[in-house]
Formats: structure tokens, sequence, C-alpha cells
């Protein structure tokens, strides 16, 4: 069995993970660790665990007793984790905040995205989870980058549900604003670019065009929703069989010939992606559940291929359906 560790046991992804370890027929959960809910029950935070766990909070950080770590703090928090405490060399490690995404010479994670660098999660010791708007935009990219078939300014309408915001309260986060609302946030400066420039300049080093993103908050949630398009001399049938061979051998990334809906991909770890031709534009559609192919779901993917293990084990959720 996986011994597993959770740093940040309190928020919303956090949650997620745990609900998934659970059930993981690999992985016994050694601790979950929040010094802000130490001695309370589990389900006293995540109330959706109720009857499925007896697991409690706890403020101790037995770090050599587990075979993976998952750090869930907020932003920032990790690296100050790690800087802070001396994890065993043998424990690896999975990240997912934003701290480690970007490649950089001060420290040696691998970007975890399996749909770009399945070989290196295989083989890594510690891994930097993708973002969720990340995630989702990403997936409509590769197969064009991967191609070289970028060749002119993109652009990307995504929307989220409350639930990317995390668990603090915040005035944009309430229901009583959130509901029957919605509205535009760091239109065009998103931190979430970054790794998607990564990504791209990763399979296509010479693109050098603009990528207009305008990211808004949904009245739901949970769930991403994302529209790009770009200038492309492909036709549908031609883009469709270049994103078919790309993801030909993902595990939940699926091509898809119907215009799709979010509700195909909430609470499940799927990923959905539909091309269609407009004119002179390729129209790429992507859907993820953004706490879970966005963040904990696929944080259990890349435990599984770093481990040795099918990457869909543990992993068959079921969607909400109608």
């Amino acid at each position: 069995m996986i011994k597993a560790g959770v740093i940040g046991g309190a928020g919303y992804t956090a949650g997620e993970l745990i609900r998934i370890l659970v059930h993981h027929p690999e992985v016994k959960i050694e601790f979950v660790n929040s010094t802000s809910n130490a001695g309370n029950p589990i389900t006293a935070v995540h109330g959706g665990l109720i009857g499925e766990t007896g697991l409690i909070f706890t403020d101790e950080l037995p770090l050599g007793e587990t075979d993976v770590l998952f750090l869930c703090s907020a932003h920032g928090d990790s690296r100050k984790f790690l800087a802070a405490h001396e994890v065993p060399e043998n424990v690896r490690i999975i990240d997912l905040s934003t701290d480690f995404r970007h490649k950089r010479d001060d420290h040696d994670f691998v970007y975890g995205l399996p749909e770009l660098n399945k070989n290196a999660i295989i083989h890594a010791n510690r891994v930097a989870n993708p973002g969720c708007f990340a995630t989702t935009i990403q997936l409509a990219l590769l197969p064009l980058a991967a191609a070289g078939l970028l060749t002119d300014d993109i652009h990307v309408n995504a929307i989220t549900g409350s639930t990317g915001a995390g668990v603090k309260p915040s005035s944009t986060s309430h229901f009583s604003w959130r509901n029957n609302n919605i509205s535009v946030y760091k239109a065009f400066e998103h931190q979430h670019l970054d790794e998607i420039f990564q990504s791209i300049h990763q399979l296509q080093p010479g693109f050098a065009k603009d990528l207009n993103f305008i990211p808004v908050r949904g009245n739901f949630a949970r769930g991403i929703f994302a529209t790009t398009y770009t200038k492309s001399s492909l036709s549908a049938a031609e883009a469709e069989k270049i994103y078919r061979d790309f993801y030909n051998d993902a595990a939940f990334t699926h091509v898809v010939s119907e215009n799709p809906d979010m509700k195909q991909v909430v609470n499940t770890n799927k990923a959905i992606v539909h091309v269609e031709k407009h004119g002179e534009y390729l129209l790429i559609i992507s859907a993820a559940d953004n706490l879970l192919k966005g963040a904990s779901g696929q944080a259990v993917q890349n435990m599984n291929l770093m481990f040795g293990l099918d990457e869909k084990t543990g992993l068959n959720l079921k969607s909400i359906g109608f």
C-alpha cells in the first residue's frame, strides 16, 4: 500500500483529494495535517465524507511514515513548508500550488500534466500539479502546438465555478453575490498564462504570438468551460484527426464530435475536447472539473504514474449527468 500524507487538509482541493484517497485501492492515508483543525474529525470540515472515514486532523508531521506527500496549502506556502521541514528523500511530493509549476534552476519539480509529460512524471520524485484553467486551456492547444500549427494569436474565454477561488470567503465568492451573476476578472493577466506559454513553447519553441485570455467567474460551484479560437488553415476534419491522434492514448482526455457541455465532466477526472471550423477560425471547446482534473484528480493520476499504477486507479468517478 502507498502511505500518503496531506498538508493543508481543510480546503476544497484537500477535501476532494481525501475523498479519492479514502477509496483508492492502493492507498492508506497516514495523516491529514491542519493546524487550525487539529483534533477535529475530517468530517467536521468535509461533511461529504460522513460515513466514509473516521480520520482526525492532526498538527503533527510524521513525514518519515509516508511514501507520498500532497501539499494542498495556499499558493506560496509550499516553498515555505519545504524550506522549514526536512522531507526524507524517498518520499515523493505532489504540490497542488503554483509554487513549482514554472521550470527554474532552484527546484527539480516536473510539471504534472500527463498529456504533456507522462514519461517524465513516471520517473519523477517531485511533481508540480497544473492549475485548473491552465489544464483545461492547454488541452485545447497542445495538439496544435505539437504539430507546429499555432501560427496566429490565440483567444480564450473560460468560465469557472466558485470553488476555484478557494474555501476562504471573499466578496466575489459569497452565495448572495455569485448566484445569478457572472463577472470578468484578471483579464489578459491571469497567473496561469505563464504555465500555458511554458507548455506551448515546450512543444512549439518558435511560437511568438499573443494568448488573449478572459477568465470569467461563473454562478455555479465547480467546473470549467473554455472556448478557444485561432486562425488556422486546417479543415474541421483535419483538425479533429490531429486531436484524436494526439489524445489516442490519453487516459482521461476525450475528443468528441458533438458540441459538449460542462455537466459531462463535473465530478469526474475527465476532460472533453471538441473542434469546429468557422470560416478562417478553428474553435476548440474544452471542459473539465476544476477540483478534479484541474486539481486533486490529476494529482492522484500523477501519483498513480509515479508509483507504477494504471493512471485510472481509484479515479472511476461518476459525472453528475442531468
